[in-house]
């Protein structure tokens, strides 16, 4: 099994022409090949996995399954909760 990486981490915010402004965040994504296919994660983001039969539908299946985590979490938010940074020291 081989990983390939190429590292990028930063979130960009672009402003479109109806004022609408979106994030973009940038991700690195580890694959390698496995039986024939294309199989890879998204550093940054435990359990977000898949699979595809060239790089290019490895990405863009990565990104759905990404885009899928995101909703899910979402969907899961409580009113009224709150939002804070910590940082964790790793060893």
């Amino acid at each position: 099994m081989r990983c390939i990486t190429a590292p990028q981490s930063e979130t960009q915010k672009t402003q479109q022409d109806n004022g609408r402004v979106d994030m973009e965040r940038h991700f690195t994504l580890e694959y390698w090949m496995d039986e024939g296919w294309y199989v890879g994660k998204l550093r940054e983001v435990p359990g977000v996995f898949s699979q595809g039969e060239t790089l290019q539908e490895l990405e863009e299946n990565i990104v759905d399954a990404y885009n899928l985590m995101i909703e899910e979490s979402t969907s899961e938010v409580h009113s009224g909760f709150h939002v804070k940074d910590i940082v964790v020291d790793v060893a």
